[in-house]
């Protein structure tokens, strides 16, 4: 599939109703921008086959815990997936196809894969943005279990969750907004923000642009992409785009922290 093709297909998926947005398919859409010869049905089939084995061990009465056990012995022990501690900002931690492929990733990449085989047996789950960490929970009313799919799938309460924030940030108090769900759009953002600032660190300014651009197809105004995308561009020699990208963000976002810096830095370019 050419690149403005994939794009194309990664914005239909966006056009679904929310709940009928395919992440994994939009996922290994912008996966096959870095790996070209990326087979999408090959690795949706992948998860077909994972989702069809944890259906097989599944009794007829399906509690919730014993899904969520079913599912974690499966992955982590059977399959051995792993959070990636050896290499957490390693960009492909965030490329699915990889993923799948390595059995390793960071908590939301592990949290598709989990939540794709939940779907696929009839039992929605959905992603929390938790502060310091992406966990997932089952789509119920009636269980506030929450799973860490970096650790193995651990199954967490609200005062396990409070622990966890209160070992990052110090003493805080839990919000239900902590708890709300995220959308599928901002599944995907997320995904790719981290894939934007992996790239970033390895000074892959090029593979960051891709990350940024595949960003303002789900959020197309998106005054810091605009502003990140500039500087990049700016740094990779092509001042046309930058200075559109930055004069965008400046016309947006007049009293930015930053905009007289880049009002300045503006009127030294060419």
């Amino acid at each position: 599939m050419s690149l403005p093709t994939l794009r194309q297909s990664f914005h239909t998926v966006l056009q679904q109703p929310e709940a009928e947005i395919d992440l994994a398919r939009a996922a290994l859409y912008f996966a096959q921008e870095e790996y070209p010869d990326l087979d999408s049905e090959e690795y949706l089939n992948a998860l077909d086959t994972m989702a069809e084995e944890v259906r097989e061990r599944l009794s007829k009465e399906r509690y919730p815990l014993q899904v969520l056990k079913a599912i974690n012995h499966y992955l982590y022990d059977d399959l051995g997936f792993q959070g990636n501690t050896a290499d957490y900002y390693d960009p492909g931690n965030s490329y699915l196809n990889l993923v799948i492929d390595r059995r390793t990733g960071i908590p939301i990449t592990l949290a598709l894969v989990y939540l794709e085989i939940a779907r696929r047996i009839d039992f929605p789950m959905v992603g929390v943005s938790m502060p310091g960490h992406f966990l997932i929970r089952p789509d119920r009313d009636d269980m506030e279990v929450h799973v860490d799919a970096f650790h193995r799938g651990e199954l967490l309460f609200r005062e396990d969750c409070e622990e966890r924030l209160q070992a990052i940030y110090g003493p805080v108090a839990l919000q239900s907004a902590f708890f709300e769900p995220v959308s599928a759009r901002r599944f995907l953002t997320r995904m790719l923000t981290n894939l934007k600032f992996a790239h970033l660190r390895l000074e892959q300014w090029e593979k960051a642009i891709v990350a940024i651009e595949y960003i303002l197809l789900i959020y197309p105004l998106t005054p810091v992409e605009w502003r990140d995308r500039g500087i990049l561009c700016h740094r990779l020699g092509r001042l046309s785009e930058a200075r559109t990208d930055l004069e965008r963000y400046l016309e947006s976002s007049p009293n930015a922290e930053d905009a007289l810096r880049l009002r300045e830095f503006l009127d030294r370019m060419p």
